[in-house]
């Protein structure tokens, strides 16, 4: 694999506009051998804007997961509101991001400007931070974490069409990869700076929120100043493509249906990381001592395989590696409702949900991206992520009442049973997405 930070001549035209795919086919077919060995480079290397939009997230996830780390004691410990107060407000955390991602993902296609919707969305997220330095009771910290989120929703998907228009189809996996694994360092990175700060200053929340917002304000630099003004629909158009704008009717295609209605599928039966470390928490004094470490287990897994994983997705079909990463899920769920306990089961959890995460999160948006015209991919991309927060709300919910009405164990098996009975039937819907794409 190549990271690339230059981007120069014609090999690096190939790779960020996959509308010029027909350019590397041509030099694959010359007989000389160097121009065989450059358009190796050209499908394989991975591009400057999707490395600087890479370390974007990597720079905001520091930033929001380390007062993700320490929001529930701050709210309940610091601000001594109820634990009601705080569900109310993890609720808003995670739906207030999947109600405007579509709004984020159209404005980008309309104005053909991703690179502006998306630095609009980070500086929102940065203002909040600042909120944080004054904020003082549950109404303020509401508003905060809601303009927070509003920001996380408006952003993504915009972000994510830029590393789809700075790809080509022959590497589009691998680019999410490379994304998501330089954002899950940002996510390990953020809760352990927390705990460091809280380690030596007991009472330093104030500490993590001026870390916080520094990160913040990095992010929104590095997006503003290194990453290009990629116009998606006026490249193609330049190159002789069609100039047709955004219409939501072409939301409709039967492929970007598919892909909706298995993300949600699939969404309703994913349940939060929090109550799979419950579960482990409940039977191992090995979770239990470690619980808040639990997540960056989980992500350290996740940024080992994110690369691996979206290379495999490039060479064998980017739906059955999607496939494998429930069956990865359902694993996990087994693991946690064996009666057994113990540090290496929790490992095996961890292992198993990171595989997950690292095979379905980037996937999904190369999912959807290849399955949406140039004109409106930010909101094919915008559409399935916002199934999947949506399904992933209900799923949450639901498995609570599961557990306070059959219990913990119960509640497991019930998520197993459901989840394989319908992975067979998300892998026959996708079963058109299994070829490898070669060509936009």
């Amino acid at each position: 694999m190549y990271l690339s930070f230059s981007d120069r001549g014609k090999s690096a035209e190939s790779v960020a506009d996959p509308d010029v795919e027909s350019d590397v086919e041509t030099d694959a077919q010359a007989p000389a051998s160097g121009d065989r060995s450059r358009t190796r480079v050209a499908v394989t290397r991975v591009s400057s804007v999707v490395v600087a939009l890479g370390i974007v997230s990597m720079l905001t996830d520091i930033s929001s997961e380390s007062v993700a780390a320490i929001l529930p004691l701050y709210i309940t410990g610091v601000l001594g509101l109820s634990t009601i107060a705080y569900g109310f407000i993890d609720g808003l955390y995670q739906g207030v991001s999947a109600i405007v991602r579509i709004a984020g993902g159209w404005a980008a296609d309309r104005g053909d400007q991703p690179k502006w919707i998306a630095f609009f969305g980070y500086g929102v997220s940065a203002v909040a931070r600042i909120g944080l330095l004054f904020a003082g009771g549950f109404a303020a910290i509401t508003a905060i974490v809601a303009i927070d989120r509003i920001g996380k929703g408006v952003r993504t998907a915009p972000r994510d069409a830029l590393i789809s228009a700075s790809s080509t189809p022959k590497n589009l996996g691998r680019s999410f990869g490379v994304h998501r694994m330089l954002d899950t360092v940002g996510a390990a990175v953020g809760p352990l700076l927390a705990f460091l700060i809280l380690f030596f200053i007991p009472d330093g929340y104030h500490t993590v929120f001026v870390v916080s917002l520094a990160c913040a304000i990095l992010g929104v630099a590095v997006l503003g100043i290194l990453v290009p003004n990629k116009r998606p629909r006026a490249e193609r158009a330049k190159a002789g493509g069609s100039k047709a704008p955004f219409r939501w009717r072409q939301l409709t295609d039967p492929r970007l249906r598919r892909v909706l209605l298995v993300s949600g599928l699939l969404g309703l039966l994913t349940i939060g990381d929090g109550f799979i470390y419950l579960v482990l928490q409940s039977r191992s004094a090995f979770a239990a001592e470690w619980f808040p470490l639990l997540y960056v287990g989980t992500n350290i897994a996740f940024l080992a395989l994110a690369i691996p994983l979206g290379r495999l997705s490039d060479k064998i079909g980017r739906a059955r590696v999607f496939v494998l990463g429930h069956l990865a899920l359902l694993a996990t769920y087994i693991c946690a409702a064996l009666p057994v306990a113990g540090a290496p089961l929790t490992i095996v959890c961890l292992l198993l949900l990171g595989v997950f995460y690292a095979a379905t999160d980037g996937i999904l948006a190369a999912l959807a991206s290849e399955s949406t015209p140039v004109e409106s991919r930010a909101s094919g991309i915008a559409a399935a992520q916002t199934v999947v927060a949506l399904a992933r709300l209900i799923a949450s919910v639901g498995f609570g009442v599961l557990w306070f009405t059959v219990g913990r164990t119960d509640a497991m098996i019930i998520a197993s049973v459901a989840l394989a009975v319908v992975i067979p039937i998300v892998a026959y819907l996708l079963r058109g997405f299994f070829r490898v794409r070669t060509a936009s």
